[in-house]
């Protein structure tokens, strides 16, 4: 079964070319630890300042893979990178970095 993901977060005013410069270039140890994690079909977007993140997800436990990406060293590497362009949505969750998303519409 696939279970889809998406999710929104702000870039830093000033940021843009060096979070797009990061993504021209992703780290192939990070993309690893993505497809490890069963992630796959993932994209991210940018509108008005704002990235859409999308996914899709084969895995049975999406918080043990999660939690694996997380522990990776490479992965919390490129996250001190990318972490400063982002700024969280107001409306987070504590604890939340990109906000949750819901599905409201699919089409296969």
């Amino acid at each position: 079964m696939v279970q889809r993901f998406g999710a929104v977060i702000r870039l830093r005013q000033g940021k843009e070319r060096e979070y797009l410069a990061l993504h021209a270039a992703a780290w192939p140890a990070v993309l690893a630890a993505l497809k490890r994690a069963h992630m796959g079909n993932y994209s991210i977007f940018l509108r008005d300042g704002l990235l859409f993140s999308y996914l899709e997800y084969t895995g049975s436990d999406y918080a043990a893979d999660t939690a694996a990406i997380a522990a990776d060293p490479v992965s919390r590497e490129w996250w001190a990178l990318t972490d400063p362009c982002q700024r969280p949505l107001d409306s987070v969750a504590e604890g939340e970095w990109w906000a949750p998303a819901e599905e409201i519409f699919h089409l296969d």
